[in-house]
C-alpha cells in the first residue's frame, strides 16, 4: 500500500495563514481558502501563540545544543553593545531624532532593539519614526508563498468571480504593493482563474402591439451625474420549485443596482415594483429629466408601466428590435450574477435563490470592483463623486 506524502509548508506560508485567522477569519473559513486541514491550521495558530511555529526547513535541536547557542548569543550581545558604544560616542549627547537616524543607518549591522537599549532611547519612539515605511517595504516584497495566501483568500471571498486584473487591484487596495504580471503568472502557475463566461437565454418578448419608445440612449453608456439615466432588464433563475424572475434598475452613472424585484411570474408588476423601489430609494425628483432605458419587452411597453413613468416624470427609451448591445450594461450585470454566484448551484426553494441573489447584489453595490469605474465599487464611485462636488464648485 502506497503511503500518502504529507504536505510541507514554509514558515512564511504558515505565518500568513495564521495572520488570516488573527485578522478575523474563522479557522474553518481560512482552511477552506488555503486548502489545508482545519486541525493543521489550528495547530499552526497554537504554535504561533506559543512561539514554536516552524517551517519546512526547521530542524530539532537537543538541550545541550540549545544551551551552547544561548551562551554564544550572550557573548555576541556583549560584543555588539561594546561595538555600538564605540561607534556612537558622538551620538550619545545628541537629540532622540539623531539617535533614531543612527539606529536606522546601522539596522543591518546590529539589531534595532540592542541599539535602542545601548543608546537609551525608546524602541516605541523609533518605530513611530520608521515602522510605517518598514512595513510598507515588507508588504511590497512578499514572497510567492505569502502572496499566494492573499490571492487565495480574495479568490475564495469572491467565490471565483475575480480574474487576475481584479485580484491585482484588490491586493493594491489592501495595501499589498505587487506587480500585475507577478499576480497573473502566480495565478496561472497554481491554476487560479475566474469562472468562465457563459451564454444565457434571452427572455425578451417583443412580439406585441404595444407602443414602442425611441432609442434615446443610443449606446451612450457614459453619464456625467447620478439619476440621469436608469436602465432596466429582466432575467430568470432556475429552482426546484420553478422559475424565479428578477427585474433590476441600474443607475448608468455608477452602475449601481438601485432597484430590484423578485417574483414568481414575469408580469408588468415585476418591473413596476423594481422601478418604485428605485424611485423611493433615490428620490431624483420629477424635474430631474430622468431617462429610463429598457428593451422592447411587453412588461416595459405595458400601459401600467408607462403610467408609472409618467407619474414620476421619467422619459421612456427602448432598444432597437433584437439588439442586445443597446442594453449591454444590464446584460453584463446578469452575466456576472449568474457566472459568479448562481451557476453550478441547485436551489431547492425559491427562497434560497432569492437570498443568494440579493446577497450578491448587495455585495456588487458595496464591494465588487468594477472595471468601468476604474476598479472601485459602484457605491464607492458615487461617494467619491459626491465628495468632489464642493471642491469642484470652489475651484
Amino acid at each position: 500500500m502506497t503511503k500518502t506524502a504529507r504536505a510541507r509548508y514554509t514558515l512564511e506560508f504558515k505565518q500568513e495563514a495564521v495572520r488570516l485567522v488573527e485578522s478575523g477569519q474563522s479557522i474553518a473559513a481560512a482552511a477552506r481558502t488555503l486548502g489545508v486541514v482545519e486541525q493543521t491550521l489550528f495547530n499552526w495558530v497554537k504554535a504561533q501563540r506559543q512561539g514554536t511555529l516552524t517551517g519546512v526547513d526547521s530542524k530539532a535541536v537537543s538541550a545541550e545544543q540549545m544551551e551552547i547557542s544561548r551562551l554564544r548569543a550572550e557573548l555576541a550581545r556583549v560584543k555588539m553593545e561594546r561595538d555600538i558604544l564605540g561607534k556612537s560616542h558622538g551620538v550619545l549627547r545628541e537629540s532622540a531624532a539623531v539617535k533614531y537616524a543612527f539606529v536606522q543607518r546601522h539596522r543591518r549591522v546590529w539589531p534595532i532593539s540592542v541599539q535602542c537599549r545601548v543608546l537609551r532611547i525608546s524602541l516605541t519612539g523609533y518605530h513611530e519614526h520608521f515602522v510605517r515605511k518598514a512595513n510598507g517595504a515588507q508588504r511590497r516584497h512578499l514572497s510567492d508563498d505569502a502572496l499566494l495566501v492573499h490571492i487565495k483568500a480574495i479568490h475564495t471571498e469572491t467565490r471565483g468571480g475575480y480574474g487576475w486584473p481584479r485580484i491585482w487591484k484588490e491586493l493594491l487596495a489592501r495595501g499589498i504593493r505587487v506587480g500585475k504580471d507577478r499576480v497573473q503568472k502566480l495565478m496561472q502557475r497554481h491554476g487560479i482563474r475566474a469562472k468562465g463566461k457563459r451564454r444565457f437565454k434571452v427572455t425578451t418578448d417583443s412580439r406585441h402591439d404595444l407602443p414602442i419608445s425611441p432609442n434615446l440612449l443610443n449606446r451612450e453608456f457614459t453619464v456625467s451625474e447620478p439619476d440621469r439615466v436608469w436602465v432596466g432588464d429582466i432575467t430568470y433563475i432556475a429552482t426546484d420549485e420553478g422559475w424565479l424572475f428578477l427585474a433590476v434598475v441600474i443607475d448608468l452613472f455608477s452602475r449601481q443596482v438601485v432597484g430590484w424585484s423578485l417574483r414568481d411570474d414575469m408580469t408588468r408588476e415585476l418591473v413596476i415594483d423594481a422601478l418604485r423601489m428605485a424611485w423611493f430609494k433615490r428620490h431624483p425628483g420629477k424635474q430631474a429629466g430622468l431617462i429610463f432605458h429598457s428593451d422592447r419587452g411587453s412588461q416595459y411597453a405595458s400601459h401600467d408601466f408607462r403610467a408609472v413613468l409618467k407619474e414620476y416624470g421619467i422619459t421612456s427609451s427602448m432598444s432597437r428590435k433584437g439588439n442586445c448591445w443597446d442594453n449591454a450594461c444590464s446584460e453584463t450585470l446578469f452575466g456576472s450574477l449568474k457566472v459568479e454566484r448562481l451557476h453550478g448551484q441547485r436551489f431547492q426553494t425559491k427562497r434560497e435563490a432569492k437570498d443568494e441573489t440579493v446577497a450578491w447584489m448587495l455585495w456588487y453595490n458595496r464591494t465588487r470592483l468594477h472595471s468601468t469605474l476604474a476598479y472601485v465599487s459602484p457605491m464607492q464611485f458615487e461617494q467619491d463623486w459626491i465628495a468632489n462636488q464642493p471642491r469642484q464648485a470652489n475651484s
